[in-house]
């Protein structure tokens, strides 16, 4: 029996009659505890508010984001979009306090609709820099997607392509480390466990592709993505982590790119599909080839802020994930801490499944590539072709003849981008960050 205790003297001999009903005390001294067989009662628990407040936001959360059932079809790209809604407003918002203050100098990137010459199109790679002008504008660029791009982990390279003709933007692409489990892609490529773990550094996967405005009303994300697979690329990636030792393994692999997978980010892709491309005598330069489809797991469903109170949760507990968020940790923390978090919460894990078809496709950079990641060769020859040829391929396939049949690209006025991200601003004029993200929130 429980008894709650009163504060009321009038109650007493209520409580009194009460105990003359219930068995005799035990007298500790004369049965010490290790002598008591029966078991003692449990004190009673009580949950803290803010634990019942959390549970009840995340739940909360998600359902407003009508993600589809697990079970359903793939389901439209407007929901899709939708879903992605709150965290790319979330997002936008953050990288805004970084980018409002430039956004005068940075707009004049991107080109104007008549500034664009379809037949004088010549793509430039230019590395980005984090801090520098080319990292701001790179970051400016991603909130132009309706889903919100990560900022990738682990290795790393991004780059703008730019159109050499007028100096204006054409697109962005980033590759990153690739995640560590991939059904379909290791089965693709036929890796066991120790194959996947000895070579997974010669793979990265491009966490970000895409042409902006005008260039996208043209096909421009097809040659952006065409240009991955450049000697170019290839070199690059050789320069900055070809000697490198790896944090994990600690061993040097002498890393080469030898496969980059890209996902889908609204299941089957227009920008990706058939994307192949040869050359004059009929010899592939590029190709993107389907390999499957994951319907796995994420953590954009839950906002940064139901993040961070999931990890303080930790923090309070001193578990060892609340801040194992350092390069070499692994790259799936985020996920570890939303599966330890949500499993003290008393919630379902697999509430981080989010039920989105996605389609992965990868570009081979040799052809015989398989060969090597399964360690029947040792040798490559990583013969690539150059961005010039890359492009003139890419120019006489999408590019040109689109902008023959839709001429509309040339309307475009670069003032538009920040119409499309959300942004109202009056350009020429003092840039007020806190000012436009307040516009933001509203026009979102």
């Amino acid at each position: 029996m429980v008894f709650t205790p009163y504060n009321d003297r009038s109650q007493m001999s209520t409580i009194i009659a009460m105990l003359n009903q219930t068995e005799p005390l035990i007298d500790l001294m004369d049965n010490p505890p290790e002598n008591i067989n029966r078991p003692l009662a449990e004190p009673v628990t009580v949950e803290d508010p803010a634990i019942t407040q959390l549970r009840t936001d995340i739940l909360a959360h998600i359902d407003s984001l009508r993600l589809p059932a697990l079970d359903a079809a793939a389901p439209d790209k407007e929901i899709i979009r939708y879903s992605h809604a709150q965290k790319r407003q979330e997002v936008t918002q953050q990288e805004w306090q970084v980018i409002g203050p430039r956004v005068n100098r940075l707009i004049e990137n991107f080109a104007n609709g008549d500034e664009v010459n379809p037949e004088r199109i010549r793509p430039e790679l230019v590395p980005v820099i984090s801090g520098h002008w080319t990292g701001h504008l790179f970051r400016l660029a991603t909130l132009l997607w309706s889903i919100p791009v990560s900022h990738g982990y682990g290795r790393r390279i991004r780059f703008l392509v730019r159109d050499q003709y007028n100096g204006k933007l054409i697109g962005i692409f980033a590759l990153g480390d690739p995640v560590f489990n991939l059904h379909c892609r290791d089965q693709w490529i036929g890796w066991n466990v120790d194959d996947r773990r000895e070579r997974l550094v010669h793979l990265m996967d491009a966490y970000v592709v895409g042409a902006v405005p005008p260039y996208n009303e043209i096909l421009g994300g097809k040659l952006v993505a065409s240009l991955i697979g450049s000697a170019e690329v290839s070199q690059a990636f050789s320069q900055k982590y070809g000697n490198a030792t790896g944090i994990i393994s600690g061993q040097n692999k002498a890393a080469r790119l030898m496969l980059v997978t890209v996902t889908s980010a609204l299941g089957r892709s227009s920008l990706y599909n058939r994307l192949k491309l040869k050359n004059g005598d009929g010899n592939s330069l590029v190709e993107l080839l389907v390999i499957g489809e994951t319907r796995g797991y994420g953590h954009f469903q839950l906002s940064n802020e139901l993040f961070e109170r999931i990890r303080q949760l930790l923090v309070d507990e001193n578990h060892p994930y609340a801040n194992g968020h350092q390069f070499g940790q692994g790259p799936n923390w985020r996920f570890r801490v939303l599966r330890v978090g949500l499993k003290r919460l008393g919630l379902d894990e697999e509430l981080i499944r989010h039920g989105i078809h996605r389609k992965v496709y990868a570009m081979p950079m040799v052809s015989d590539f398989k060969d090597f990641l399964c360690g029947r060769s040792q040798e490559m020859n990583l013969n690539r072709p150059t961005i010039d040829a890359i492009s003139t391929a890419a120019l006489n396939r999408w590019v040109i003849p689109r902008s023959l049949r839709c001429p509309q690209y040339q309307q475009f006025q670069r003032h538009q981008v920040l119409e499309r991200i959300g942004i109202a601003v009056e350009l020429g004029t003092p840039a007020n960050a806190e000012a436009q993200v307040e516009q933001l929130t509203l026009l979102q």
